[in-house]
């Protein structure tokens, strides 16, 4: 029989807290996993971004009084109590500050967005490999119900359109906020190698064009309509397929899945260069917003 895992939480100012939380702690949960549990907090928070801000009282404060979990003043105190660490801090720009003081060779997920530039995502990389820290970093929309089916035997995808809400805020930058779950999604089945992109922005909606090898095009949809659904068109040589997320089970549950056996076994079912294509993309996408349009290739 495994034994339990401790997991540490380190950013209680999403809602994603309290979802992966009541999957590990709550045995009436219908979707409750065992395995591990949740045995310590960090709030963190950012007082750059507003969704921060406001909400990070309010979900530690839930946390710590609902489920009883002990809350750390300081990262290196709980992990050095934990077998693994959950980053979960709604501002990407505060990762690399958070897993410096992580990386002791015990694997770590870092909620969406990995980064919000490339070259700090190369610095992340570089302290992984030094510190043997391994990470994985995704959303949790490419696992959810309707998202992860295979293609049939024979089949072969030339075109993958993503949807879905990408809303955006002021105080972050831009799709890195919401985005990135469709472009997560994308790269989800084209891989990585994603070689330049084409953006266009409108208030309803943004639309970037990707260019991978072999001929392949991924574009992404998203627009300002939080209640919109994510999903995909698949265009293969056997036709369109057209698949959206669905809600039960909730894709928190098929992530954590993934997050648990990565914990036991170290080996992130995302590759780094996907993980780093994913940034890359929405890097780019912002230059060529700025740029009106033009084609911008991707950092490698």
């Amino acid at each position: 029989m495994e034994s339990q895992l401790r997991v540490g939480l380190v950013g209680l100012d999403t809602s994603h807290c309290i979802a992966f939380t009541r999957i590990l702690q709550d045995p009436n949960y219908e979707h409750y996993l065992g395995g591990a549990a949740i045995t310590g907090l960090v709030s963190g928070g950012s007082q750059l971004f507003s969704l921060s801000r406001d909400r990070v009282k309010g979900f530690t404060d839930q946390l710590n009084g609902q489920f009883g979990i002990p809350l750390y003043d300081h990262i290196p105190d709980l992990v050095k109590d934990v077998d693994a660490v959950m980053l979960l801090s709604a501002d990407g720009r505060q990762h690399l500050e958070q897993f410096q003081q992580m990386a002791v060779g015990k694997p770590v997920f870092i909620d969406k967005p990995l980064s919000t530039s490339t070259e700090v995502t190369r610095q992340i990389l570089r302290l992984s490999q030094q510190t043997g820290t391994p990470f994985l970093s995704c959303s949790s929309i490419r696992y959810a119900a309707g998202m992860s089916e295979p293609l049939a035997p024979g089949e072969e995808l030339a075109c993958c359109e993503s949807f879905g809400p990408a809303v955006v805020y002021p105080d972050y930058p831009g799709l890195f906020w919401y985005g990135v779950h469709a472009v997560d999604a994308l790269f989800s089945r084209l891989g990585p190698g994603c070689q330049r992109v084409q953006a266009i922005t409108h208030p309803t909606m943004d639309v970037v064009v990707g260019e991978w090898p072999e001929g392949r095009i991924g574009v992404f949809r998203g627009t300002r309509f939080q209640s919109n659904p994510f999903g995909y068109l698949m265009h293969t040589n056997l036709g369109v397929v057209c698949r959206q997320a669905q809600d039960i089970p909730p894709a928190y549950y098929f992530l954590m899945q993934r997050v648990l056996a990565f914990f036991r076994d170290k080996q992130p079912p995302v590759s780094t260069a996907e993980m780093f294509g994913v940034v890359a993309f929405i890097e780019a996408a912002h230059v060529s917003f700025q740029q009106r349009g033009q084609w911008i290739d991707l950092e490698k």
